[in-house]
């Protein structure tokens, strides 16, 4: 029997477990996989989990800029390089002030997973800066960019690392450090993916993970003989990438998405949200989307500090489907009881690891359908692993074969992660099925590579 609770208590002591968004996304794996653990000797005897918690390399780096003031400004960058046991490292690039080694790790770690469920040849990575975006020019964010890349060209490339945008990274921004990098190598490689369609970037790579989340969802809602999400009421938080199409394919299958959210706090119009009106209000920066009333003054706004700590807004609209699209652990215990009080069917998870372990063991104690992001927000990489064949084969893809690929891959996700469940004796559990297809195929390749 492997001893998981040895490793998590030396994983305490080391600086990779300082936070612990990453110390519970690890624990929620290592528990996960304890039925393939005791099958199969081979990952003890090779130590596959004392390796496989441990990033390969962590690169951090000063990145100085001059803002628009001509004032010399001074930021972190960061590149976590977890596990490359399946090919080239891959994961987002984040700007953001929250951003520091510790998120960086956790969302690394739960690459690996994500990536290796695609079925494509790429490990897991991540990376960013505490740099915010929001309120700059593009002048300083193109010479932020520039800067930042000036030292990350040095340990990336198409057979190395392959970088995407994550959030406060889009399309904008992929294009100046591609740019950049050009420049400071004089060459031209896939060496980032989510650039902008004109220069070798995947025509849907924006839509990829919400539009991916729905597809899993309903391949899920079909292998558990539960009713499809046409016509059914279905809640979203956030507003960003993910959950603006995320509502967009909702609207797409017949469903009716009421709720957006930012960080001041949620919109429910039980008509359905006007996604147009979002996207302007959003596209203004001024950070809030209480405007929505202006134009709808039968829709509501809550405001997050008029709502108990504990629990969200959004997660107490009676909905069929739910779907945490901000940021992790942003769904608790009490939300996942006000979801299951107002009958939910489904929650899946459109962000990383936003429900807590709490609020996901109460979901499945009352038999609610959970998918973990690791599985169903996979899309968006998908869609990445698909750029990178189209740029080594110098060969577009169609917008009807890139979305015909996604939906094909998530359906075969889904169906692979059930199965695993079935195989190991946890049928139904797609947390449990998830980690296990994930991690057997990641330790399988440790093992082939020898130490």
């Amino acid at each position: 029997m492997v001893n998981i609770e040895n490793i998590m208590e030396s994983l305490k002591h080391t600086n990779c477990a300082l936070n612990t968004d990453f110390f519970q996304a690890v624990e929620e794996v290592l528990q996960s996989i304890k039925p393939i653990l005791d099958a199969n000797k081979d990952y003890q005897r090779h130590s596959i989990l004392k390796r496989i918690v441990t990033p390969d390399r962590l690169v951090k780096f000063k990145v100085t800029w001059m803002d628009d003031n001509n004032n010399i400004q001074v930021n972190t960058g960061y590149r976590v390089q977890f596990n490359n046991a399946l090919g080239p490292y891959k994961g987002g690039i984040r700007f953001h002030p929250s951003v520091n080694e510790d998120i960086l790790n956790f969302l690394a770690f739960e690459q690996i997973f994500k990536n290796s469920l695609t079925g494509l040849p790429i490990g897991g990575g991540k990376g960013g800066s505490d740099f915010d975006p929001k309120g700059k020019s593009d002048m300083e964010i193109m010479r932020f960019c520039k800067s930042f890349m000036t030292e990350l060209h040095k340990y990336i490339g198409p057979r190395i690392d392959v970088p995407a945008g994550d959030i406060g990274v889009g399309s904008r921004e992929i294009g100046y450090l591609f740019g950049a990098y050009k420049k400071i190598t004089s060459k031209y490689e896939g060496i980032l993916t989510g650039k902008p369609h004109m220069f070798g970037g995947s025509i849907l790579r924006p839509e990829a993970t919400g539009y991916g989340l729905i597809y899993f969802t309903q391949k899920m809602l079909e292998l558990e003989h539960k009713e499809s999400l046409e016509g059914k009421i279905c809640t979203v938080s956030g507003s960003g990438n993910v959950a603006t199409h995320t509502i967009e394919k909702l609207y797409q299958i017949g469903a009716i998405p009421v709720t957006v959210s930012c960080s001041k706090g949620m919109i429910y119009d039980k008509r359905g949200i006007d996604l147009e009106l979002i996207k302007e209000l959003k596209s203004t920066g001024k950070g809030c989307i209480s405007g929505y009333l202006e134009t709808y003054h039968d829709a509501s706004f809550i405001k997050i500090e008029d709502y108990p700590k504990d629990s969200h807004p959004v997660w107490d609209i009676p909905s069929y489907a739910a779907f945490p699209c901000a940021t992790q652990n942003e769904l608790t215990l009490q939300d996942a009881k006000n979801l299951v009080k107002n009958g939910v069917t489904i929650v899946a998870e459109g962000a990383n690891m936003p429900s807590t372990p709490k609020a996901v063991a109460y979901l499945q104690t009352n038999n609610t359908l959970f998918a973990p992001a690791k599985a169903a927000n996979a899309g968006g990489v998908a869609v990445s692993g698909f750029e990178m064949s189209q740029n080594a084969s110098m060969q577009p893809w169609s917008k009807e074969k890139v979305d015909k690929k996604l939906q094909d891959t998530m359906s075969d996700i889904c169906e692979m992660v059930a199965f695993s469940a079935k195989e190991y004796n946890v049928d139904g559990n797609y947390v449990h099925g998830a980690n296990i297809a994930a991690f057997k195929r990641v330790a399988d390749a440790m093992i082939a590579e020898g130490v």
